[in-house]
């Protein structure tokens, strides 16, 4: 009887955990494509046209690129969701 309900108990823990990971997993993209989107916006910070004269040419810069690329890696996640609905 013991070991049933040790067996129950590490199969709920399993369960968990397993679903933990998958809230994480597709938690990522959206939270990166986010940061992105925040990475363009301007900082108001009064020496940033003097360090980065050409910041206002071009809105993307290159941490906006790197998040959506990251957002683009975790994309798998979501895909997966998708297909099997």
């Amino acid at each position: 009887m013991a070991t049933s309900t040790i067996r129950t108990g590490e199969a709920w823990r399993t369960t968990l955990a397993r679903g933990a990971a998958d809230a994480v997993c597709l938690a990522a993209a959206p939270t990166f494509v986010v940061m992105a989107l925040l990475s363009c916006l301007p900082s108001g910070n009064p020496y940033e046209p003097v360090c980065s004269a050409m910041r206002h040419a071009a809105p993307m810069t290159g941490m906006a690129w790197m998040y959506l690329l990251m957002s683009a890696f975790h994309l798998p996640p979501w895909l997966k969701l998708i297909t099997l609905r």
